[in-house]
């Protein structure tokens, strides 16, 4: 896979807001000699909303951690079926906008800004999102999951591998100890997700982190297809349970194998075993739970 190079965000019109913010608190806690309380500040994630925009077309809105959106929303295009390769993106840009209301966004209001990402693709993957969003008009239905019953449900596995990636028990674990170094900002508001990149020997070599742990991998996976990287080379670690969504992402993406701190669902355990992924779980200290 050959690297992509998109252009930069316009830094002018997208002044960023900072993924922390510090709020007052009070802080109380119970011993024996009774309950003590005092005042002080505290770390806590920023949590904004973000559309993300397809040659002008708004397609989602998601809320996420206001960091490293430009992978979040590559990613998201890639995972979810909008763009078949990162080629697909002629450019990313992102900026802040008008809340509704008329009220002008301040970036010195951490709790205000509103985020448009704005994807410049290519046109045959803008004709079919554009079918996409056809079929999809007048329903009801989530307008993230694009469907509006369960016969639009698709739970197939979207890539199928020749073999997945093997990794044993210590390559495993190994990136999971490397996992929290990786994760400033969970390190000071302790409620962001994590999603990072590991090699067959176990090295981590990028985490990213959000509120949201599909965001997270979404940051992820974006940040791999820019830097032209080869997904059955190495596996993802994740910070949460193993869910059907994630494994889906993965495996539309030829990810080699998801390792989670949590178990995954028997659904999520079925897709990767039908796409050829290998599949961890129950990921803690000295101990993991192979599942495919």
């Amino acid at each position: 896979m050959s690297e992509i190079h998109l252009p930069a965000s316009s830094q002018e019109e997208s002044p960023r807001p900072p993924p922390l913010q510090r709020v007052a608190v009070r802080r109380e806690s119970r011993s024996a000699g009774g309950v003590a309380a005092r005042d002080n500040e505290d770390w806590i994630a920023a949590e904004v909303p973000v559309a993300l925009v397809f040659n002008g077309i708004s397609h989602a809105v998601m809320m996420a951690t206001p960091q490293d959106l430009e992978d979040f929303a590559l990613g998201f295009a890639l995972s979810e079926g909008i763009l078949d390769s990162a080629s697909d993106c002629r450019g990313i840009e992102q900026r802040t906008v008008t809340l509704p209301g008329g009220s002008a966004v301040s970036m010195d209001d951490p709790e205000a800004p509103a985020i448009e990402v704005r994807l410049d693709i290519s046109s045959r993957a803008f004709a079919r999102l554009k079918d996409r969003r056809r079929s999809l008009a007048g329903r009801t239905g989530c307008g993230v999951c694009g469907i509006d019953s369960l016969a639009g449900l698709d739970l197939s596995p979207a890539v199928g591998l020749d073999v997945g990636l093997s990794v044993d028990v210590e390559v495993v674990l190994a990136a999971f100890d490397g996992l929290s170094a990786g994760q400033p900002l969970n390190a000071r508001a302790g409620s962001l997700h994590a999603a990072g990149w590991a090699l067959a020997d176990g090295s981590l070599t990028r985490v990213m982190e959000d509120v949201g742990r599909h965001n997270a991998l979404d940051k992820l996976l974006g940040w791999l297809a820019r830097d032209g990287a080869d997904f059955r080379g190495g596996f993802v670690v994740m910070s949460s349970r193993g869910s059907y969504e994630l494994v889906r992402k993965c495996s539309r993406l030829g990810v080699g194998a998801m390792a989670s701190i949590s178990a995954p669902t028997g659904l999520a355990v079925r897709i990767a075993r039908e796409s050829g992924m290998g599949l961890w779980g129950l990921c803690r200290r000295d101990t993991a739970v192979r599942y495919v």
